[in-house]
């Protein structure tokens, strides 16, 4: 059985966490996070290291056991190094720009998509490179989950918005009858 939540969070100089009742907040060189701690678990903060313990073996608190922390390790890395995403913009003329906090993508529609960047949010754009940045994990994700789905990948081409990393499976196309 895994004893990931057990594990002891790292705090770099300049983070520090904070807790009040059921409440949390992670201050650091890049800015600052909340979030509520679930029923049944709590922090133990020492100037090196946060842990998450569990206040008893009930089936549930022990899910969250894990979850909290990872959680509170993803706020901790947030606010000291930042999350990002990176996005790959392929097909002939598709091409994107930033007009203040907005995402303006050409990439194939006869009107061009707009995504606005929430609070927190920053893109950049290198030449078909789309980069999201943020201190918050979960809101990075999503704002590239959005644009990804702007134009999913294709199949036959590989044309669309990918993640960089992401392989697409190529299908062969139709074949010519003998």
């Amino acid at each position: 059985m895994a004893r990931f939540g057990n594990l002891p969070i790292k705090l770099t100089s300049g983070t520090t966490v904070v807790v009040e009742g059921s409440s949390m907040t992670v201050k650091g060189p890049k800015g600052v996070l909340s979030r509520t701690l679930p029923e049944g678990v709590t922090l133990e903060v020492s100037p090196e290291s946060v842990t998450v313990v569990r206040k008893s073996d009930n089936r549930t608190i022990r899910a969250l056991h894990g979850t909290t922390r990872a959680h509170v390790a993803n706020m901790v890395h947030g606010v000291t190094t930042g999350w990002q995403k990176a996005l790959e913009i392929v097909g002939a003329g598709y091409r994107a720009e930033v007009r203040g906090r907005d995402l303006v993508m050409q990439i194939g529609y006869s009107h061009p998509v707009t995504i606005t960047a929430p609070e927190g949010i920053t893109f950049k754009v290198d030449k078909s490179i789309v980069t999201v940045d943020g201190i918050d994990r979960e809101i990075v994700g999503h704002i590239a989950a959005i644009t990804r789905a702007s134009r999913k990948p294709e199949p036959y081409k590989g044309t669309g918005v990918k993640y960089q990393d992401e392989i697409i499976k190529r299908k062969a196309g139709k074949q010519a009858a003998k």
